[in-house]
């Protein structure tokens, strides 16, 4: 059976939004402003796409076809994370607008607080 035309352009669509969105569209390439000190962004996105069509019977023998489609793609930057000595700092662009923006903000305290039982569970080295 042939494919149909309204395959295609979902096709054409979702590979088009793969190719714009990545995950290195979330959490960007790290930026190193000096020896010590390392930024990564951290952006919101969005996207979404719709398509349709209609076939059109026709009087001759053809069956016609009519469709269209469509895509967004949105890219927000919310934070940066600020790696700097070891410390873990987000500075956040906007207000917390949801579960996830929370997450983010709490995610530096979290790997503070495993690093600091990470080194807390570390046998003392055997004095001589």
């Amino acid at each position: 059976m042939a494919e149909h035309p309204v395959q295609g352009m979902l096709g054409t669509a979702i590979e088009k939004i793969r190719s714009m969105v990545d995950s290195n569209t979330i959490i960007g390439d790290p930026i190193h402003p000096d020896d010590k000190t390392t930024i990564i962004p951290v952006s919101r996105v969005t996207f979404g796409f719709a398509a349709g069509g209609s076939d059109v019977g026709a009087k001759a023998s053809k069956e016609m076809f009519g469709g269209g489609s469509g895509a967004g793609v949105s890219v927000t930057p919310i934070a940066f994370l600020v790696i700097s000595d070891g410390n873990v700092r987000t500075i956040q662009l906007m207000d917390k607008v949801s579960g996830v923006d929370s997450v983010i903000a709490s995610l530096p305290d979290l790997v503070d607080k495993v690093g600091a039982m990470l080194k807390k569970d570390k046998p003392a080295a055997p004095k001589e």
